[in-house]
Order: structure tokens, then C-alpha cells, then sequence
């Protein structure tokens, strides 16, 4: 079973709920699974269903659900592209505002899929930043 130091960076910058959200739905697959791919597939398939991932970390969402399509299908399946914890389903207006607060420049002009493109590629910088 992970201990705290075992989660993922993006998380320990996350609040407690998120972590434990995390950490549960790992603990239940490697039960089920082992330890490995699968496992964090699943607890990543699950955090997705609560929390969107805004900058270097993951924040609540604003309705519950799958935030793209493989994490619908959930781990097992053939693996399709994520959005990074980018919530695509979202509104256009949610996901302005998401690059608002990141201050990605040009929203204003960008479509919903341009939008999620954005964001997606700004957490995945801001993580970086936040590992070195």
C-alpha cells in the first residue's frame, strides 16, 4: 500500500481530500490488479471523476464525472489520449476562466478544444517547474 511519499508530486500539492481519493482507489487496485500501471491508471481514472488538474496541482471540479474519455472507460481498456486532468467535458466559459487563472495568453480567441490544448500544456509546465 503507498505511503504518503509515494503519490504523486501533482498531489502532494493537492488538498488532503484529493489525496485520499487517490490513495484509496490505488489501495483497492492493487488489490485487485498488483502493483503497477494498472493500479495508478485506475486511481488516476478516479481522482478525474472529482478533481481537474489546474496548474501543478488538482483542484475540485465543478460537477462530478469523467473528465475525458479514458477515464470513462477506466483502466483495463485500450488506452486512448487524456487531457492531462484537463476537464474537456466542462463548459467553454469554465475552462476560459481555468486559463484566466493561469494566465494563458490569446483565451480570448481560442476554441473549447484550443482551450483544453492550453491548459493542458500549462500544467504540464507548471508540474515541471514545481519537480525542479
Amino acid at each position: 500500500m503507498p505511503a504518503r511519499e509515494e503519490i504523486p508530486s501533482t498531489l502532494r500539492r493537492s488538498s488532503k481530500e484529493a489525496q485520499e481519493t487517490w490513495i484509496k482507489a490505488h489501495d483497492s487496485a492493487v488489490e485487485s490488479y498488483g502493483e503497477g500501471r494498472r493500479a495508478h491508471q485506475t486511481a488516476y481514472s478516479a481522482l478525474k471523476h472529482k478533481y481537474e488538474k489546474l496548474g501543478d496541482r488538482w483542484m475540485p471540479k465543478q460537477r462530478k464525472g469523467p473528465s475525458d474519455e479514458q477515464a470513462k472507460r477506466g483502466a483495463g481498456q485500450p488506452e486512448m489520449p487524456t487531457s492531462g486532468g484537463v476537464d474537456e467535458k466542462a463548459s467553454k466559459k469554465h475552462l476560459y476562466d481555468r486559463a484566466r487563472e493561469l494566465d494563458i495568453s490569446g483565451r480570448s480567441k481560442m476554441t473549447k478544444s484550443q482551450l483544453v490544448d492550453a491548459l493542458r500544456g500549462e500544467s504540464g509546465r507548471e508540474t515541471k517547474r514545481a519537480r525542479s
